[in-house]
């Protein structure tokens, strides 16, 4: 179904507005959201998403209207697990917890119009090379692989366009509130801030190179692809507060996301021989296979998704790495506070109270977190400050 230019337009104008709104009332004034002023906006652009949705399959059909929603629940997942990524990112470059907002911000505006570019290339290759779904397949099928083998999400934010910026700028190694560059010993530099942004970005460009691939074999519809890619990630900031606590608890979640990507690749592999003009498959003919519908392929995200949520939140390791991140969180944030007394004191009480909750955990867990020389270096510089005794 194609879709009008003014359509186009408005969608256009509204995204940008949302974005325009989200900032001047949101971002511009540096703070740290409260957990309902997260919940009361995230639910906002969740009920935008789905409103729109609902739009969708009232003047589209059920077909567009299932496609949105299924590229919309894909879309909102892998975002999810981007946000592991930015919080490294911004752990590793110590952002003020108050000016996070804004790089986030950042991320998301560059995520859009870099997937924006990508939505369109996407569309190209698939309408004039059919051989694409085939590559788009295989891109999703590899980085399911990627997904559950054993790696380190923890670069540090350090990639290459990081580290040459590095070396070829003057840096500070101080934050000037959110300002992207300052004065120091007389001469302009850039602040970290900047860099923390350059490193979200060029993981924005990795992140597109997996949704998108993703989205297409769900649907072909540029339009739909765009608003689902976009409102997947408007009220991505937001849902970062929201979620903090829990992201690390979500330790099953790259395994529902391989299953999905798989399966999404699988479908794009028996579309392609569905649709098969390679002369050297089959003698360039199409080839009679099944094709996975787009309701049994909403059902399916749904389900893996629902089954790796609530795995992830009822299991005990979950329990044990959230208790060991807060813990970690709490320790560094105390260190950095030798300013504020008062801050240190809310912040050491928050500490013991992960601690009441590792103590609790069963031995195999509490004998891994032992093992952790640095978070026990950490806690116990921490309790030596506050002239308390450590009890690992």
């Amino acid at each position: 179904m194609a879709v009008p230019g003014s359509v186009w337009a408005v969608t256009i104008v509204g995204i940008v507005a949302l974005l325009a709104f989200d900032y001047v009332f949101h971002v511009r004034k540096a703070h740290v959201p409260s957990l309902r002023e997260a919940a009361v906006w995230s639910a906002l652009y969740v009920g935008i998403a789905i409103l729109f949705g609902v739009a969708v399959t009232a003047f589209g059909g059920g077909t567009m209207g299932a496609e949105y929603f299924a590229g919309y629940v894909t879309e909102k997942a892998l975002s999810v697990d981007n946000l592991f990524v930015f919080l490294i990112i911004m752990a590793s470059f110590k952002v003020p917890r108050a000016d996070q907002q804004k790089v986030l911000l950042f991320g998301i505006v560059f995520s859009l119009i870099a997937r924006t570019g990508f939505i369109f290339l996407g569309a190209a290759l698939i309408n004039s090379f059919a051989w694409a779904f085939y590559l788009f397949g295989l891109i999703l099928l590899v980085t399911a692989i990627n997904l559950v083998r054993p790696a380190s999400r923890d670069d540090g934010g350090e990639n290459v366009v990081v580290r040459v910026a590095r070396r070829v700028f003057h840096t500070s190694e101080r934050y000037d509130r959110d300002k992207l560059f300052t004065v120091e010993n007389g001469k302009r530099v850039m602040t970290p801030m900047l860099l923390v942004m350059v490193a979200i970005g060029g993981t924005d460009i990795l992140f597109a190179l997996d949704s998108i691939p993703a989205i297409f074999g769900l649907t072909q519809n540029v339009y739909l692809v765009f608003t689902a890619t976009a409102f997947s990630l408007l009220g991505l900031r937001q849902l970062y507060f929201l979620i903090d606590g829990l992201l690390d608890r979500l330790i099953y979640l790259s395994y529902g996301l391989a299953a999905i990507l798989g399966f999404i690749g699988v479908k794009l592999v028996l579309h392609a021989l569905h649709e098969n003009n390679v002369p050297f498959l089959n003698d360039g003919q199409p080839v009679d296979v099944v094709e996975i519908s787009t309701g049994l392929s909403l059902s399916v995200i749904v389900g893996v998704l629902a089954i790796t949520v609530l795995a992830s939140l009822t299991s005990a390791r979950g329990k044990a790495q959230k208790a060991v991140s807060a813990a970690r969180r709490h320790a560094t944030d105390y260190l950095d506070g030798a300013e504020d007394p008062a801050r240190r004191e809310d912040t050491f009480g928050k500490l013991l109270a992960e601690q009441a909750k590792i103590r609790a955990l069963p031995e195999k867990y509490r004998a891994r977190i032992r093992d952790e020389r640095e978070l026990m270096s950490l806690l116990h510089r921490v309790h030596a400050e506050h002239g308390s005794t450590f009890a690992p």
